[in-house]
């Protein structure tokens, strides 16, 4: 990796100086007329040995041309006002870099200690349909589990499916209540009985009581309700798969709430071993507040006054249910910011039981909102299904142009994920964002189609041209050339800054700003008229490579290539 080659050169000549930081930093400079790298560690050991930092630069620069690394490494070292160190790489430790990048699979990248990772996403309810509230998790989570495995990690995913909620015992009652028999009902029937029992469930304080004794009693194993379960389970998940599918998003684990309650007993008696659990007004809770607390965080419902058992009882289970199994170093939870309190108090009550293994994460993420700020939703005020929105998205691609509707239409179910996911990918998770579907399904700007049609621009030409180049030479011929050399030797420190932050948004910026660099050298330099033999053969060295990079890094954000746009 770059940035610590330079920052290792760097700690010498530091040392020379009995020079000491606690953190010495290089970056990728953001000023490409300057330099490539930049250090600005003069200001911190300005204050340290009370000299100026133009004084500490020219030492450090000084002792850094006593370092015969740094003369073959840098074309420039250059100190500038009021005491940033800028760094220029030489021609050849730049195309040294991409021939290594070159000749491994995984371009040359360092892989990290290795881990078992299970990592739970998606987490859709049964007997509800795929909205565009469940969009997010899916996609994000996806990403992120390609990223871990491409560097190497054991990553188990599960779709972990709320399948033994009160929404249940409300399509139960439904079901009952309309005479709809086991061998009639159908997806449509779910899908109508449960927005309407739930939304007289907040109306009729009865109503809802009866429908959560049937979830209890499910719960407990009735054999009538168990028949429904099974079947209302076997309809929803068959038909969640499908959208899953079509997003190219895909679990190792289709388990849910219900795989937990074998756990419960034995969690409850390690709770119990231990005093965790409290009587509290005839519920038993767990305490989770800890001294250093500045508000008190409330207890985690354990089990009912009626013996029902919650959400944070089935997530305590499933951990002890996935270290029996799996034994994982981490468990990864991605879900919507608003349930941070949820998965604090759990993680808290998991840790008063084992306050080392495994480690749990939480990963929340914003909102999809319209281009009015608000959440995404239809003109009927709702949050528009899954396939609504896919065929919303295919239909603004489509009339963007009148030539896509010659497209085949496995190309443009690829194009309208392309559209979706790097629209959503290209923004910080934790953050809010706004989904314009006419912006996105553009193929100029930072869009999906965009990176999808320069990989395709690129691929055109390198069908008609050949090369048998099997290293880059010293040369580098023009500021478009070398600006795209030096944002492919970025991937690494990039790719492992997305992986430990699980920012794939990090990944999809990078992507984009390569794929305008490519771009732009292609505009500049007509490769297929190029009558320079060895200048040719360099750059489809170079175009092959840096598709190479698009293509699989497209994969990581789940987005495939399409035969043509």
């Amino acid at each position: 990796m770059i940035e610590k080659e330079i920052e290792a050169i760097l700690k010498k000549a530091l040392d020379k100086l009995k020079y000491h930081l606690d953190k010495l930093e290089v970056v990728v400079s953001n000023r490409k007329d300057l330099c490539d790298y930049q250090f600005d560690g003069c200001f911190a050991l300005a204050k340290i040995l009370h000299k100026s930092p133009l004084e500490i630069g020219e030492n450090i620069i000084e002792a850094l041309k006593e370092e015969k690394e740094s003369l073959d490494y840098f074309q420039e070292v250059q100190l500038l006002a009021p005491g940033f160190i800028n760094f220029t790489l030489t021609n050849a430790i730049i195309n040294e870099k991409l021939n290594n990048m070159a000749k491994d699979e995984k371009f040359n990248i360092e892989m990290p200690e290795q881990e078992t990772i299970v990592i739970d996403y998606g987490g859709p309810n049964i007997a509800k349909p795929l909205h565009v509230g469940h969009l997010r998790s899916a996609i994000v989570g996806e990403s992120i589990k390609r990223m871990l495995k491409y560097m190497g990690h054991h990553v188990i995913a599960d779709v972990h499916l709320g399948d033994y909620g009160l929404q249940i015992g409300e399509v139960i009652f439904g079901m009952k209540e309309k005479n709809i028999s086991l061998e009639e009902v159908t997806l449509e029937d779910l899908e109508t009985i449960y927005p309407e029992i739930s939304s007289r469930c907040k109306e009729d304080e009865e109503l809802k009581e009866k429908c959560a004794t049937i979830t209890k009693e499910l719960q407990e194993e009735n054999k009538e309700y168990q028949k429904y379960y099974q079947k209302i389970k076997e309809l929803s998940s068959n038909d969640i798969l499908r959208i899953y599918n079509y997003l190219d998003v895909h679990f190792d684990l289709w388990e849910g709430e219900s795989n937990a309650y074998p756990y419960i007993p034995k969690l409850t008696k390690k709770l119990e071993e231990k005093q965790l659990l409290t009587e509290s007004n005839g519920a038993r809770v767990v305490y989770v507040n800890e001294e250093q607390d500045t508000k008190e965080l409330p207890p985690l419902l354990y089990q009912k006054q009626n013996g029902a058992y919650l959400y944070g009882t089935t997530d305590l289970a499933t951990i002890l249910e996935r270290v029996e199994n799996y034994h994982p170093d981490r468990i990864i939870y991605i879900a919507d910011s608003r349930q941070s309190m949820h998965f604090e108090t759990f993680f808290r009550a998991w840790k008063k039981l084992d306050s080392q293994n495994p480690k749990l994460e939480f990963l929340s993420f914003g909102t999809v909102n319209g281009t009015d700020g608000k959440p995404f939703k239809t003109r009927a005020g709702n949050s528009p299904k899954l396939d609504s929105l896919f065929k919303e998205v295919k239909t603004a691609f489509l009339n963007s142009n009148t030539k896509n509707e010659e497209m085949k239409e496995n190309d443009l179910d690829i194009i309208v994920n392309a559209i979706i996911k790097f629209a959503d990918l290209q923004n910080n998770r934790e953050k809010d964002y706004i989904f314009d579907i006419a912006k996105f399904s553009s193929v100029v700007g930072k869009t999906g189609p965009y990176i999808l049609y320069t990989y395709l621009r690129i691929a055109s030409i390198l069908k008609k041209e050949k090369f048998y180049l099997e290293n880059l030479n010293k040369e580098i011929y023009d500021n478009t050339d070398r600006e795209l050399r030096l944002k492919m030797i970025e991937l690494e420190n990039t790719l492992k800054y997305a992986v430990d932050t699980r920012l794939p948004s990090v990944l999809a910026n990078y992507l984009y700003d390569l794929c305008v660099n490519m771009n732009a050298f292609y505009e500049k330099n007509h490769i297929n008229t190029l009558e320079n033999k060895e200048k040719k053969e360099n750059w489809l060295f170079l175009l092959t490579l840096s598709n190479r990079m698009i293509k699989s890094m497209l994969e990581l954000l789940e987005i495939n290539l399409p035969e043509r746009m």
